[in-house]
């Protein structure tokens, strides 16, 4: 017991004058090396004048800002992607069909059109390219027509919207043209695009840029052009980098719309835009460059094992238009874990001295102190 308590004499006057002790404490209240610190609170979102917009993590389905995300609009042509999602596991890519005058007669007067020709004969994947590309209503109808006809799609377009939660958005047309009761919102568009971001042809489409329709050629063939013009840069807008799609769309009472999303790294962010109340035709490609500018900022970074925007979880969870701060980083451990810390430094230090203070009790014995 006495040399025990020796022992403990020895550990005391070591600490004091080496210094370990206290060391060992910071280091032990400090929290482990290399724990991160709280990560600095997102960007203010920014004020834009569309009617409604939303910022999605499309890979998490996290929602980073919106302002009136599910305030109910006309879609305009943004709600061929909800026809998309709904249509390209029903038809054949390579399915050949030549167009008739029933495919086209209720394409409503006013309507855009990629050009589909009565007699001409095209495959479902030229129609597909007219749709995302030239917003052509009349390659819309000539698909339904292939799909079992105008009735049959619209119901099966309404039951896809409420499979995946799309509850603010009734459907009424096809192809997105402005009809009375008629409606879908932010949040809404950018949930159906993150589910066609499931399906390869989705996301192939939406990102072309440029075509020939048909691809097949032949004396009636013609170039097409993507009207993103975020996409192609065009019309006085520069492109947006990593940009991968969607769909723009516009009526006069919708004004214009815009679903859109960019890659960069393991991040991709999707944005929609509702209705711009302000600036020229191309404040709605100028104000979603803004909410992807911001949204990458904003996003937090992925792990590395984490799979593209086609195989993220469902999530539903609203943010206001101000970001929330993360969550602080828990308290380094100041109750056991110091406990801990300072035991295993008495510990190291006991092994340390044991030799020194032997050797002076001998000494002292053979100097008969």
């Amino acid at each position: 017991m006495a040399t025990f308590f020796g022992f403990r004499a020895g550990i005391s006057r070591v600490c004091v004058v080496s210094g370990l002790c206290a060391a060992f404490a910071a280091g032990a209240v400090a929290g482990p090396a290399g724990a991160a610190a709280p990560s600095p609170a997102p960007p203010a979102a920014p004020s834009l004048s569309a009617l409604s917009w939303e910022v999605m993590d499309a890979r998490s389905g996290q929602v980073l800002a919106a302002k009136a995300p599910h305030r109910r609009l006309p879609p305009a042509s943004t709600l061929k992607t909800l026809f998309a999602v709904t249509l390209l596991p029903k038809l054949r890519q390579d399915t050949a069909h030549k167009a008739t005058h029933a495919d086209l007669a209720q394409v409503a007067a006013g309507s855009s059109l990629v050009g589909v020709d009565e007699g001409s004969v095209y495959t479902v994947a030229d129609l597909w390219r007219g749709v995302f590309l030239s917003s052509g209503n009349d390659a819309v109808h000539t698909l339904a027509r292939m799909n079992g006809g105008l009735s049959r799609t619209l119901s099966q377009m309404q039951a896809t919207a409420r499979e995946i939660g799309a509850r603010d958005t009734q459907v009424r047309s096809p192809d997105g043209f402005d009809t009375p009761g008629q409606y879908s919102s932010a949040h809404d568009l950018a949930l159906i695009a993150r589910e066609g971001f499931k399906n390869p042809d989705f996301r192939r489409y939406m990102g072309t840029k440029w075509a020939r329709f048909p691809a097949s050629g032949g004396p009636k063939a013609f170039g097409i052009q993507n009207t993103n013009r975020l996409l192609v840069g065009s019309h006085g807008v520069r492109p947006y980098s990593g940009l991968i799609g969607v769909k723009n769309g516009y009526t006069s009472q919708a004004g214009s719309t815009l679903v859109t999303a960019a890659t960069r790294g393991d991040r991709t962010v999707l944005v929609t835009v509702m209705n711009p109340r302000q600036g020229s035709f191309n404040a709605v490609y100028e104000e979603a460059r803004t909410l992807l500018d911001w949204g990458f900022v904003a996003m937090p970074k992925h792990p590395a094992h984490n799979a593209g925007p086609q195989h993220a979880p469902a999530a539903h969870k609203l943010a206001a238009a101000a970001v929330a701060p993360p969550a602080p980083a828990p308290p380094s451990d100041s109750g056991p874990g110091l406990t801990r810390h300072l035991g295993a430094a008495a510990a190291l230090l006991v092994l340390s001295s044991a030799p020194l203070l032997l050797r002076g009790r001998l000494r002292r014995r053979r100097s008969g102190g």
